[in-house]
């Protein structure tokens, strides 16, 4: 809890003024004062593009990348610290999971969902959704892959048969999405609302207007199941509301371009393509964040909490290869 101390005490020493006019903290991953403290940086060579989603596997031990702009997807060795495969060839990878058994599964902007052997990455099947298939996650109580996909749909996927079982139909694409038990909130930036609903049912039972705010892109539940976060890009802000009704509880600053949000015990972890990353209180929403300076285009990570690690995804740019940033949390 040491970790956790620091960064309430040092939020709590910052506040000066409400968080949506005071100006964030800047730090570097180098400083010893940062809450996220870079490890290392592991190589992703010949990458070329932007880089979408991670995944790990369940053992800790490979981390898996969705290149995007490169078509192709790297397997990394983590305590190797380096790429020890890559499946290319792909169109537009985004999203990537990976199951209980080792298999990987992807989904690509052409609308397929790949999945792949555990051990030697062989490819085993193959799903045509239609098109841009996006985010993917793992629903716990059954192992069934979710996907998001198309002009408005999430479909849910049995590993076993590669098959397709249900599908629940939005209004529009969905974005990030969350699952807490048969319930999924969903991002649907397109007609500005976070959508509530239930997958075993297949029923929309709530959709929140974001109002002003617009381009609500990755979210976050509370463990304890009482409020959703929520990340905006226009204008840069970060949203807590009411889990039950989607009561806006409180609005905050935030860094911009975001595209992937964790929550870290009592804080969330923001990850923005605009080269930050934004750490502030889940429970003090009046005190200021500090912004960790990361890499331009850096839009996307994977926050593990048993390794008390974020790693982010940085593209290759002016000189500076393609990289996993890799910051301890703790």
């Amino acid at each position: 809890m040491v970790g956790a101390l620091r960064i309430t005490v040092a939020l709590a020493s910052l506040a000066s003024a409400s968080a949506c006019n005071a100006a964030p903290h800047t730090m570097s991953p180098n400083d010893p004062a940062s809450p996220l403290r870079l490890e290392r940086k592991i190589a992703l060579p010949d990458v070329a593009g932007r880089i979408d989603h991670l995944a790990i596997d369940p053992h800790g031990k490979r981390l898996f990348v969705a290149e995007y702009g490169n078509g192709s997807v790297d397997e990394v060795d983590l305590p190797g610290g380096k790429v020890t495969a890559r499946i290319k060839g792909l169109h537009e990878p985004q999203g990537v999971a990976v199951l209980s058994d080792g298999q990987l599964v992807l989904a690509c902007g052409d609308g397929s969902v790949h999945f792949y052997a555990a051990g030697d990455l062989r490819e085993i099947a193959t799903l045509a959704l239609g098109d841009d298939a996006d985010n993917v996650r793992i629903d716990p109580r059954n192992g069934h892959v979710v996907v998001g996909y198309g002009s408005g749909a999430l479909a849910v996927i049995d590993p076993r048969s590669h098959r397709v079982v249900s599908t629940l139909s939005l209004a529009g694409h969905p974005e990030g999405f969350r699952l807490i038990g048969s319930e999924v909130l969903v991002n649907i930036p397109d007609l500005g609302v976070i959508v509530a609903a239930d997958l075993d049912v297949g029923r929309v039972k709530a959709s929140w207007p974001t109002g002003l705010h617009r381009m609500n892109f990755p979210l976050a539940i509370d463990p304890d199941g009482k409020w959703v976060a929520v990340a905006y890009r226009l204008t840069a802000a970060l949203q807590v509301r009411d889990l039950a009704t989607g009561e806006v509880r409180s609005t905050r600053s935030a860094c911009g371009d975001a595209d992937d949000l964790f929550v870290d015990r009592d804080r969330f972890l923001l990850v923005c393509g605009a080269g930050h990353v934004d750490v502030s209180s889940t429970t003090q929403s009046g005190t200021v964040s500090i912004r960790v300076t990361t890499a331009p285009g850096a839009r996307t990570g994977l926050f593990v909490p048993e390794l008390m690690t974020l790693f982010v995804a940085a593209p290759a740019q002016r000189g500076a290869g393609a990289a996993l940033w890799v910051l301890r949390t703790e």
